[in-house]
């Protein structure tokens, strides 16, 4: 009787753990079962996505605190917060901003959001499609059908705490390869840098709040933030 090799074994019962728990605890992260399953803005968008995940972490801040990082993400901006030594490895030339920059604090329905540089990434970019001050943001890809939708809710749990979620819902090709690809590899992918942009974010905001307290002021380099 032909005998299993061990490696085989272990990589498959690798595979059965990923699909089983580490997929939807990674899809998932820090967000309750009520918060995965509830709706988003946006999510009438893309109504039958092939993916979700959302995710979630408490910032020991009020909304108008954690707005202004939201408010000015993209390449060409604030960053993602996230790892951008990762990012800068395929080019994208993302540098992660530590204060809130007036000038980036402009954001309206319509405007783009880079996701990478211009000359190298030309079609990388999301649009605004809804924006709610110190709420929610949601940014979808301008392609039709849409087949990324990117939305941030930001939740008051008390005046000084708050619930930063982030859904990403996506519509995969019909390719049997590319949509298997897709979850193995990009959910990973996804996973840590949402993972870390959620991180940075919640060290800003609670940075700018704890300066709030101290000094009362804005944080906002020569302007108000809303």
């Amino acid at each position: 009787m032909a005998t299993t090799h061990p490696m085989v074994g272990g990589a498959a019962l690798f595979i059965a753990v990923y699909w089983t728990l580490l997929r939807e605890w990674m899809l998932t992260w820090g967000a309750t079962p009520s918060e995965v399953h509830m709706q988003f803005p946006g999510d009438d968008l893309l109504s039958d996505p092939d993916a979700q995940s959302t995710m979630a972490v408490d910032i020991d801040a009020s909304p108008t605190d954690v707005w202004p990082w939201l408010r000015q993400l993209g390449q060409d901006r604030g960053g993602f917060y996230s790892y951008e030594w990762a990012e800068n490895l395929v080019g994208l030339d993302i540098h992660n901003a530590d204060r809130i920059v007036a000038e980036w604090q402009d954001l309206s329905v319509g405007d783009t959001v880079r996701l990478g540089r211009a000359d190298r990434f030309p079609d990388a970019v999301l649009k605004v499609v809804a924006i709610d001050p110190a709420q929610s943001l949601v940014l979808r890809a301008p392609d039709e059908p849409t087949w990324w939708v990117w939305s941030f809710v930001l939740d008051p749990v008390n005046e000084t705490t708050t619930r930063l979620l982030v859904r990403s819902r996506i519509r995969l090709p019909e390719n049997t390869v590319i949509r298997l690809a897709a979850r193995s590899v990009l959910d990973p992918v996804s996973f840590v840098m949402t993972h870390g942009m959620l991180r940075g974010i919640q060290t800003r905001a609670e940075q700018l709040a704890r300066h709030r307290s101290d000094t009362n002021d804005s944080g906002v380099a020569d302007s108000d933030s809303e």
